[in-house]
């Protein structure tokens, strides 16, 4: 059987064509979704290994996706420690953490105890998903849960989590600590589990400047990756409007970055270096253009991320719930016949 093409991008090695998934592919946009949600809250759907299998598995059905990403949340791994978790539709934390003693106390058991139920939705999608669909396990990155759990809710510029950062520095590297580790087991559960490849979603670091950064986010996802090596599967770090960050994860010790639609994948590859694979980055916008105006991006994407190995197609960001299937339907078809081996354009 021949290495599936997503797997094959990852360690930038040639592949039958370019392969493609969407950030939040399993979900909102699709009516069968739609009619799903309608029966069950979302922290049901995510807790019952049967319905969040069943979300995992809608895209692939009825699209030629080439990976599969797990249903669940960032927050998911935070659920149950008596913080009051919430979803509204976003996350609310009834009890953010404002204390170093509160940060202190803080502690969850094992992911295997905490979060079997997302494990056993793993465990039983590797028996369902196509052999050249892997599945992607993820988590949040650390800066990206402190903000959640500091602020108490999301929040357009996160104020109260990025002052703690500076007026109780200790407290915030305690608490980034602490979320670095929880992540590990987690992932590394979800890799135990059958995960094919792992990814990081740091959807604040954009956030921070670069010293901020360096000082605060970084060395809590350098931790992780280093950690993560174990595994052998392809790490993936999607740093979020991180643009001015790249010099630092360029350093990182992993194989696929994460581009969002702001930067140009040329530009993005000259800073990462040919050792390291990128994903992205069409602007999620681009899906409500008419058909040709979709394709002229499809293929500006494609342009910039050049003819060597190495390019997972994707979008900027996560698909927005108003698109329109038809329109994902015609973006993997296009990045397929554009760049099929010995395909035209």
């Amino acid at each position: 059987m021949t290495e599936p093409v997503f797997l094959a991008a990852c360690a930038r090695r040639s592949a039958a064509h370019t392969p493609v998934w969407i950030m939040r592919q399993a979900g909102r946009y699709l009516p069968e979704y739609r009619a799903l949600r309608e029966q069950h809250d979302f922290r049901t759907m995510m807790r019952t290994p049967e319905l969040a299998a069943e979300v995992t598995l809608q895209p692939i059905r009825r699209f030629p996706l080439d990976a599969a990403i797990l249903f669940a949340d960032i927050m998911t791994p935070l659920d149950g420690l008596g913080l009051g978790l919430r979803f509204t539709p976003g996350p609310v934390v009834d009890r953010p953490l404002t204390t170093r003693a509160a940060i202190e106390a803080l502690a969850w058991p094992p992911a295997e105890e905490h979060v079997g139920y997302v494990l056993e939705t793993i465990r039983g999608l590797r028996g369902e998903l196509p052999a050249q669909v892997p599945l992607i396990g993820f988590a949040g990155a650390p800066f990206t849960l402190y903000c959640y759990l500091v602020e108490g809710k999301g929040s357009k510029g996160f104020v109260r989590a990025k002052a703690f950062l500076h007026a109780e520095p200790a407290a915030a590297a305690l608490l980034l600590g602490k979320l670095a580790e929880l992540t590990i087991d987690y992932l590394a559960a979800q890799a135990r589990a059958g995960a094919q490849a792992l990814m990081i979603f740091d959807s604040w670091a954009g956030l921070l400047g670069p010293d901020d950064y360096r000082r605060f986010a970084l060395p809590a996802v350098r931790r992780i990756l280093e950690a993560l090596a174990a595994t052998g599967l392809p790490r993936i770090y999607f740093p979020n409007q991180g643009a001015t960050l790249l010099e630092e994860v360029a350093r990182l010790p992993l194989e696929v970055v994460g581009i969002d639609w702001r930067l140009p994948l040329s530009r993005a590859r000259a800073v990462l270096g040919p050792g390291v694979a990128v994903q992205g980055n069409l602007d999620p916008a681009a899906l409500f253009a008419p058909d040709a105006a979709l394709e002229a991006a499809i293929e500006r994407v494609l342009e910039e991320a050049g003819p060597g190995p190495g390019h997972v197609f994707n979008l900027g960001h996560g698909i927005e719930a108003a698109t329109d299937p038809a329109k994902v339907a015609r973006l993997v078809d296009h990045v397929h016949r554009r760049t099929a081996r010995g395909g035209t354009p």
